[in-house]
């Protein structure tokens, strides 16, 4: 059973998912972080998502998703969005500690944060949604533009490949990279300073920052999600993922 528990670390809560060495993501754990984010947004004054430390999460659980039909993978999917449009918009301050592997929805995630820490040795971060038929889901093509130059963007999401940490800290998408023995408690110290701030101050400036985000997906959000699920069912993708998700079972 996919868990997301949550730690006490003072003003900040560390919610760590919890669901193998993989930490995949289907719709337990988006209901297990949707959960938790409601429990440490009336206690706490910040969140680090992390994870385990061979993988932060893979993404999509593949093989568990590769048998919904069309309803239950809408449902799951819409969810999914909408967690991390909530971790994304969220007023208080916010980071990813990733101490391992961060791929496709693990990298979703990571952008989600206002902060994203990582571990600088054998770390993989990455969208390769094309790879695999589909398209990187608009919310993320737009937390990604924002970040990052446009020419950048362009290269992580029409390549599909995956970076070195230490990489992905040159483009943009990490603000730290340094030993995995010291991501979760540098991002709690670096998240304890800017919770330490006024907080009615903090929340104007981020509704500020995500404020044309969450209007643009507010519009066209249905719109892009089905054109993500028609090419999820298109017959051309069925193998691609059914290959992604054999590897995936090898992991």
């Amino acid at each position: 059973m996919p868990k997301a528990v949550i730690e006490d670390h003072g003003s900040i809560a560390m919610v760590r998912m919890q669901n193998g060495v993989a930490n995949p993501i289907g719709p337990g754990m988006v209901s297990a972080l949707d959960k938790s984010l409601t429990a440490v947004e009336k206690e706490f004054q910040g969140v680090v998502l992390a994870g385990g430390e061979k993988f932060f999460s893979i993404g999509f659980n593949l093989p568990v998703l590769i048998s919904f039909d069309r309803e239950r993978m809408a449902d799951f999917f819409y969810r999914f969005n909408d967690l991390v449009l909530r971790f994304f918009a969220s007023p208080l301050p916010t980071a990813c500690a990733v101490a391992g592997h961060a791929i496709a929805g693990g990298t979703i995630l990571s952008l989600a944060g206002d902060f994203c820490l990582a571990a600088d040795e054998k770390c993989l971060m990455g969208l390769n949604e094309v790879k695999l038929g589909v398209p990187v889901p608009y919310l993320t093509d737009m937390m990604l533009r924002q970040r990052v130059p446009d020419r950048t963007a362009n290269r992580i999401l029409y390549t599909g490949e995956f970076f070195p940490s230490a990489e992905a800290q040159e483009m943009g998408i990490v603000d730290e990279a340094l030993p995995a023995a010291q991501v979760e408690a540098r991002t709690v110290e670096r998240l304890s300073a800017v919770a330490a701030l006024p907080h009615h101050a903090f929340s104007a400036i981020k509704e500020n920052r995500t404020e044309r985000i969450k209007k643009r997906y507010a519009a066209r959000g249905r719109e892009t999600c089905e054109r993500f699920l028609d090419c999820w069912f298109a017959a051309s993708t069925r193998p691609l993922l059914e290959k992604a998700a054999d590897t995936f079972t090898r992991r």
